[in-house]
């Protein structure tokens, strides 16, 4: 296996900033992990007990960046079990997390918007694993001019002109 990145708390000040009205503790953050060897996601793991009655959404602050290698990305699901049993969904379907990212201006923190689509209320506690997070390889065109520095957080990079 090749290593292609690792993964960092923000600082607790970025945390303390973006945890909005969830009572989240910067100290208890966990990284996220795999949970067996074969696994190829990695468990993100909720900073706070959060409840989605169906049809709400949930930015989820997790408090984590990712220095990735480049030509890598990590793609962001929600845990399997709970797109299964809730109809659980990321709001923007998959979660992109560019190599760039880690030194965006809000210290490149991943944050996961939740969607109850089910007709369940759901409940996760903290510490519990709500979402994951895969790390592939991608390709670019021969053709590709893209030199501009990442300045800006999450949504910034605003699509080719």
């Amino acid at each position: 296996m090749t290593s292609v990145a690792r993964f960092y708390k923000v600082s607790r000040a970025r945390f303390d900033a973006d945890r909005g009205g969830l009572d989240a503790d910067w100290d208890s953050l966990r990284l996220p992990c795999r949970a067996t060897a074969g696994s190829a996601g990695y468990d993100f793991f909720a900073p706070a007990d959060f409840t989605l009655a169906p049809g709400e959404t949930l930015a989820v602050p997790t408090g984590v960046r990712a220095r990735i290698a480049p030509g890598w990305v990590l793609m962001l699901f929600p845990r399997s079990g709970l797109g299964f049993k809730y109809r659980l969904m990321l709001n923007n379907t998959v979660g992109v997390v560019d190599s760039d990212y880690f030194d965006a201006d809000n210290e490149g923190h991943i944050f996961i918007k939740l969607c109850n689509a089910g007709d369940r209320v759901l409940t996760v506690h903290r510490d519990e694993a709500f979402a994951q997070g895969v790390f592939l390889p991608f390709g670019i065109t021969e053709d590709d001019h893209a030199e501009a520095p990442r300045k800006g957080g999450f949504g910034s990079t605003g699509g080719a002109q």
